[in-house]
């Protein structure tokens, strides 16, 4: 009881506590970024009172109205301004990190996308990555660098695409040096033309899965009938 007591008493922040620091940590490293919340808050209410005091006047409760109309809308704006803003410091950070691409992508695409920040090829000795993304364009492949041990990463992972999936289309986005930055991933997988449904998407998803988890080594001299894949072989 003693535990579930303290469990509660140690709340997660709340709503506006997390909006406040989300804002201390963009205006950090954004400075354009006050002017532009500030922008979004005030210029909806000056146009608000504009409105009543030139066209409705003599209006109380259009004044009410209006002044409830504006602050939505202040607030909407500022939200929206704080999101894209706080993403695009977030980006920035992340910028040249390795598996930077796989958090952008588990984080950012919704909608049917279907997406892992766990890569799906990997070079140990490079620590070069491939990431895959499943929508509607289709399978699409995302690497880190333009280097050789990248270049045969992908590769051979369209190669053995090509083989399972033959009629799927297979796209390439390179992120970093020589191609696009984090912050564009997302805008340039949407970019992509449309060729999936939402019922193909899922069956591409689902025989990736099942070939991957098939395709598990087992170790020597252990049954294969009672092996259990372990954990980190599962992630």
């Amino acid at each position: 009881m003693a535990n579930t007591s303290s469990a509660q008493t140690q709340k997660q922040p709340g709503r506006i506590r997390q909006i406040i620091d989300i804002v201390k940590m963009t205006a950090k490293y954004d400075k354009l970024a006050i002017v532009l919340m500030i922008a979004a808050v005030v210029l909806p209410i000056v146009a608000g009172v504009l409105l009543v005091v030139f066209v409705y006047n003599n209006n109380w409760v259009m004044w009410i109205l209006m002044m409830l109309l504006s602050l939505l809308v202040a607030l909407l704006l500022f939200m929206m301004t704080l999101n894209r803003r706080a993403e695009r410091v977030a980006y920035s950070q992340l910028e040249g990190q390795k598996g930077a691409s796989g958090a952008v992508l588990s984080s950012s695409l919704r909608g049917q996308w279907k997406t892992s920040d766990t890569p799906v090829a990997m070079n140990p000795r490079t620590q070069d990555v491939v990431f895959r993304a499943i929508g509607k364009p289709g399978v699409v492949l995302i690497t880190e660098s333009d280097s050789a041990a990248s270049k045969k990463l992908l590769a051979d992972e369209r190669r053995k695409l090509q083989r399972i999936l033959p009629n799927v289309p297979i796209h390439h986005i390179l992120v970093g040096q020589g191609g696009i930055k984090l912050g564009q991933l997302r805008r340039e997988l949407k970019k992509l033309p449309k060729k999936l449904n939402k019922a193909e998407i899922l069956a591409v998803d689902k025989r990736l899965a099942s070939l991957q988890q098939s395709s598990l080594p087992i170790p020597k001299g252990i049954d294969p009938n009672r092996v259990r894949p372990s954990r980190s072989q599962m992630r």
